[in-house]
């Protein structure tokens, strides 16, 4: 394996800057559980730096014009699909994923972002609003400095579906990673200083969760972008409530995934598969309550099984490897407790449901049946590969118990009657609804959650409302009249 120590443990201003003083950052490599890199988490020093550097170089990038901004995204954008295989072998490295998923689904994802802004940068203008002889334009203007914060699935991703609306508005960010995936948003940041942005415009700031919450209650930052789970979202908005920041919550969910008996079987088990079990299952929006028809159950079931059995799991940095580890020690302990749980709650266990021996922190694609909506393990956001299958008979009884839930992140089905589909779709609480596949997020369409699956929406034109802010200017034509 290549060295992959960072030249130092954050990036700010223009360079790498380290301060030992920080609490150690042990970057663990899942395959195999040893520290492949260490890193230091920020000091008070470190994040005023940051903010400082962000809160100068705003102004400055603000100040240029739109197309030139939408530039530099562009060359942003053409460096990640350059590097992709460099970056994806980082990302495999940082969070345990296979490289046949990172491949195509994380710097390359983040190219596409930083592309699809760059070329809307020049779009995003105000309007005219005629009042007769009298007028109102309006200008839409930054927010300031944006902070992110990041969750470790998709480290590279995160970074970049947060950086690209806010830079394309005029903001500056300083990214805070999660503290199990370090790596890869510094290699992005090295990339925007390539690509000609000014130094301090992307800052990342390693640490842990007392770093985020003391930029969170800074003043110089106006806007918070978390993504994360259901607990620290609720802290993260508090916090943010107080200085009336702007907020885009991206949280958890348990979502549904829904097969009606007219259903192609064989792409119906391949959502499951993908919904459940790529990324080996650490995804917000997998859809981890899959109702199979009761007519179909037994057919979909065998097959789901007979495909299931055939996954290959192995090192990550194999091109063969389809499952790798989860993220952490305490990840998989998390996991196996909840299945555990599932079979003193009385749900059969199909398939897997244990550790494989050896090394890393590895876990079975794990299928349980006859599962109840009681069941903690169809009520409870697992974040692994636990896909539970529930059979139902009737669509208004599946639609109800889809929504009796109180994540509202994402949904799916599948049928082959369109009108059903969108009948369907209409009445499920969720932010993200698939007909007939399942965890497809292209640029181009906006992504998040309802009720306690968070507020706000990343990606698509959506974005740029929640990155800028709309000032209006009344232009009067005639005299002004007065009572006096």
């Amino acid at each position: 394996m290549k060295n992959v120590q960072p030249q130092g443990s954050h990036f700010i201003d223009g360079a790498y800057v380290e301060d030992t003083a920080g609490r150690e950052i042990a970057c663990i490599y899942a395959a195999t559980g040893e520290t492949v890199a260490t890193l230091h988490a920020a000091t008070p020093a470190v994040v005023e730096q940051a903010l400082a550097s962000a809160l100068r170089a705003q102004k400055e990038w603000a100040a240029l014009a739109p197309v030139a901004r939408g530039r530099v995204l562009s060359r942003v954008a053409a460096l990640l699909r350059e590097r992709n295989e460099e970056l994806s072998e980082l990302e495999s490295i940082d969070t345990g994923k296979p490289i046949q998923e990172t491949l195509v689904a994380d710097a390359t994802s983040g190219a596409e972002a930083l592309e699809y802004y760059g070329g809307l940068t020049a779009t995003l203008t105000g309007e005219t609003v005629p009042l007769g002889g009298d007028f109102v334009y309006t200008i839409r203007e930054p927010l300031g400095v944006c902070l992110g914060i990041g969750a470790w699935n998709y480290p590279t991703q995160i970074a970049c579906w947060k950086a690209a609306p806010a830079l394309a508005c005029g903001n500056a960010m300083v990214f805070k990673p999660s503290e199990v995936t370090p790596l890869c948003a510094l290699k992005l940041a090295e990339i925007f200083i390539e690509a000609g942005a000014p130094a301090g415009l992307f800052n990342v700031v390693n640490g842990y969760g007392d770093a985020a919450a003391s930029m969170v209650s800074d003043p110089r930052v106006a806007k918070v972008s978390l993504t994360g789970s259901v607990p620290t979202g609720r802290k993260v908005y508090a916090a943010a409530a107080e200085g009336m920041r702007h907020v885009t919550m991206e949280l958890g969910g348990k979502s549904p995934l829904i097969i009606f008996e007219d259903a192609d079987i064989e792409n119906a088990v391949s959502a499951a598969i993908n919904g459940n079990f790529y990324s080996t299952g650490q995804i917000c929006s997998n859809g981890t309550r899959v109702f199979v028809h009761e007519a179909i159950v037994d057919e979909f079931t065998e097959r789901l099984l007979e495909r299931t059995r055939t996954a290959v799991i192995g090192d990550p940095l194999n091109p063969d490897t389809q499952i790798g580890p989860m993220i952490t020690e305490t990840q998989r302990r998390k996991v196996l407790e909840y299945i555990e749980i599932g079979k003193t709650e009385g749900a059969e266990l199909l398939l897997g449901g244990t550790a494989p021996e050896g090394g890393g922190f590895y876990i079975e694609p794990t299928i349980f049946g006859n599962v109840t909506d009681e069941m903690r393990i169809a009520r409870e956001e697992i974040f692994g590969p636990v896909l539970s299958i529930l059979t139902f008979g009737s669509e208004e009884e599946v639609v109800a118990r889809a929504n009796d839930t109180e994540f509202g992140l994402a949904a799916g089905l599948f049928t082959k009657d369109f009108t059903r589909a969108h009948r369907v779709v209409a009445q499920l609480q969720a932010g993200t609804c698939w007909i007939n596949e399942y965890n497809l997020t292209p640029v181009e369409a906006p992504f998040g959650g309802v009720k306690m699956s968070g507020v706000g929406r990343e990606n698509a034109r959506a974005a740029i409302e929640h990155y800028s802010q709309v000032k209006s200017v009344y232009v009067a034509m005639g005299d002004v009249a007065a009572a006096f």
